[in-house]
């Protein structure tokens, strides 16, 4: 099947084109963190997936007129060619190319390389829990903190503080870091902050010692964004932390779930629709064995049906029906209901948090 007769398959049934795969090229990792949603660097985590594999994959979505590639793990740097697989992706020509890491592992000569690399859409996704060691070592283990401080130290002397985006999941012990790191990263140059709430899944599970934040410390946030212009400046120059956004743009959603816009491939070769919305039941697995296009194809049915699921929810979800942000939350996440509940037509878990802040 041709690239243009796989994109009409997806055009028929009302889905659209992948733009930007998340690649996880393995499930190894450095660390062991307490809220690894795929439960990464674990004995039983599969382990490097065969360059030859990957590049045969990146190859055919650029073919399908791809966009962007984001690599990820585990921990990318585990694996041996993670540097070949972003030189081979940059000769491909895609718009933006992204590397997700906890930075431990880069050597001079990596960055080197990086640099080397380096054009407009290039982003380094470093993840940073805490402005200080007792809090991203909470979560990330002994020494974490000063290693990614260390690998972000290299990528500053090399100039390319500009290309990093600094990721925190926002937990329980955490929230109230972000006017902290916001300053550290305009201290140096670092060209966005962005965070997202834990998900109670894999090791963050319930009766892990991670939790999401509750809905007072997003509003003690909010006023903090109010009542403090500096915190307001920076987070207005290089932040974006969803409570912020849901209070600023009320206006009503258009459409539901971007289905399979920005799909997922897991290190064994499932493929799942979005980033966040792994359900087996709505996946396709031995990707590497089939191919993209053929999993793309084989993926429609499955992935139409779950369009419906989200078109409806809004109107299914009981917690939706007296919200004031109703129309523009629409139910929320559907990945994140599933991974909170294992429920398609469950309130997203975020939702007491979002009824405070539209009512803020």
């Amino acid at each position: 099947m041709t690239p243009t007769e796989t994109l009409h398959q997806l055009d028929s049934a009302g889905l659209r084109h992948p733009k930007t795969i998340t690649l996880a090229i393995t499930g190894a990792c450095n660390l062991a963190c307490r809220h690894c949603w795929v439960e990464a660097g674990e004995a039983a985590s599969p382990g490097h997936v065969p360059v030859r594999n990957l590049r045969r994959i990146i190859k055919e979505f650029a073919a399908l007129g791809g966009d962007g590639l984001r690599l990820t793990g585990g921990e990318p740097l585990c694996h041996p060619f993670w540097l070949d697989l972003m030189q081979f992706s940059r000769s491909l020509r895609f718009r933006t190319l992204a590397l997700q890491t906890n930075a431990l592992l880069f050597t001079d000569e990596d960055v080197t390389a990086l640099r080397d690399l380096d054009f407009p859409g290039l982003s380094i996704q470093i993840s940073l829990d805490g402005a200080t060691a007792a809090v991203h070592d909470l979560v990330r283990g002994s020494g974490a903190f000063a290693g990614t401080l260390a690998g972000i130290q290299k990528l500053e002397q090399a100039g390319l503080a500009g290309r990093i985006s600094l990721f925190m999941t926002e937990m329980r012990h955490n929230l109230e870091e972000i006017p902290a790191l916001l300053e550290f990263a305009d201290s140096i140059g670092i060209g966005s902050f962005n965070s997202g709430t834990l998900v109670r899944r894999g090791r963050a599970s319930e009766g892990s010692i991670v939790a999401p934040p509750d809905s007072l410390q997003y509003l003690g946030l909010l006023n903090r964004y109010d009542s403090d212009q500096r915190f307001r400046e920076l987070y207005r120059k290089i932040g974006t932390v969803a409570a912020v956004e849901w209070r600023s743009d009320m206006s009503v959603r258009q459409e539901c779930c971007s289905f399979i816009e920005n799909p997922y491939i897991t290190p064994t070769g499932r493929i799942y629709p979005c980033l966040l919305c792994h359900t087996d039941e709505f996946s396709v697995g031995a990707l590497y064995e089939k191919g993209l296009a053929a999993a793309l194809v084989e993926g429609v049915p499955l992935w139409s049906s779950l369009l419906r699921v989200s078109q409806e929810r809004l109107e299914s979800i009981a917690e939706c029906r007296d919200c004031p942000g109703r129309t523009s939350c629409a139910g929320g996440c559907l990945g994140r209901a599933w991974a909170g509940s294992g429920n398609l037509y469950a309130a997203d878990d975020r939702c007491g948090a979002r009824r405070a802040v539209y009512s803020f």
